[in-house]
């Protein structure tokens, strides 16, 4: 199960960032909300240089599921 529709669509990094950001705004505070597009960011920055497809996917793929976690673990407390 995906955070947001559309993460199965997602296959090159700059979609990824996109959807990360998108998931970002469905968080309940706005303190939460910039904690986590700060390490989006971050992530992203640390991971620009990645040129090996295979990698670019599991770094993708497990995104997806860390952004899966986090939106389940609000809407938990919510």
């Amino acid at each position: 199960m995906a955070p947001l529709p559309g993460a199965e669509l997602v296959q090159r990094p700059l979609q990824l960032y996109r959807y990360l950001l998108r998931c970002c705004r469905q968080l309940p505070t706005k303190g939460i909300q910039e904690h986590y597009k700060h390490a989006v960011r971050q992530s992203f920055q640390v991971h620009s240089d990645e040129d090996n497809p295979e990698r670019i996917q599991q770094i993708i793929k497990r995104a997806i599921e860390d952004a899966d976690w986090i939106m389940s673990k609000y809407k938990k407390q919510n």
